[in-house]
């Protein structure tokens, strides 16, 4: 039976979903979710973010694999939220990204929304397709596979 979700899901309820930390959890808020099919979260991109020190300097933009990564992270909340929403045990890891388009730059100021969805599970993968957008317009979009392994602490 599928437990109600309350939304919107802030950083302590990510943080409940996901292992990431800072500087690497790139998802702010979740405010949508759909059991087994899709989910929006936002992320804020500010120009405290510790990548703009060095891409670049004196025209900060955030790096396109930060973008995809992000898109991978909502994945990875979507399927928490799915099968139950509970660390234990479960890490998915990043296996494989197709067809990935950036269309623009993400900059500081811009509020990245970031639309994913669940394409097929087989066993222990999962297929996503995701959608990056900013005030609406596409900024990166890419298909990722992820791979659900049992983590250290379960045990073997």
């Amino acid at each position: 039976m599928n437990q109600p979700v309350t939304l919107p899901i802030d950083l302590n309820g990510i943080h409940e979903l996901l292992p990431h930390r800072y500087p690497f959890l790139l998802i702010d808020r979740v405010v949508e979710f759909e059991h087994g099919k899709r989910v929006l979260a936002y992320k804020n991109v500010t120009g405290n973010e510790h990548f703009f020190q060095g891409h670049f300097p004196h025209r900060p933009v955030m790096p396109g694999v930060l973008v995809i990564e992000s898109l991978a992270q909502a994945g990875g909340v979507l399927s928490q939220l799915t099968h139950g929403g509970s660390l234990t045990g479960r890490l998915s890891y990043l296996v494989k990204v197709d067809n990935a388009k950036f269309s623009r730059m993400v900059v500081p100021g811009d509020r990245l929304d970031l639309e994913v969805e669940i394409r097929r599970e087989i066993r222990n993968m999962t297929l996503y397709s995701g959608v990056a957008r900013v005030d609406g317009e596409q900024v990166a979009c890419a298909e990722i596979l992820c791979a659900e392994v049992r983590s250290i602490e379960a045990g073997s």
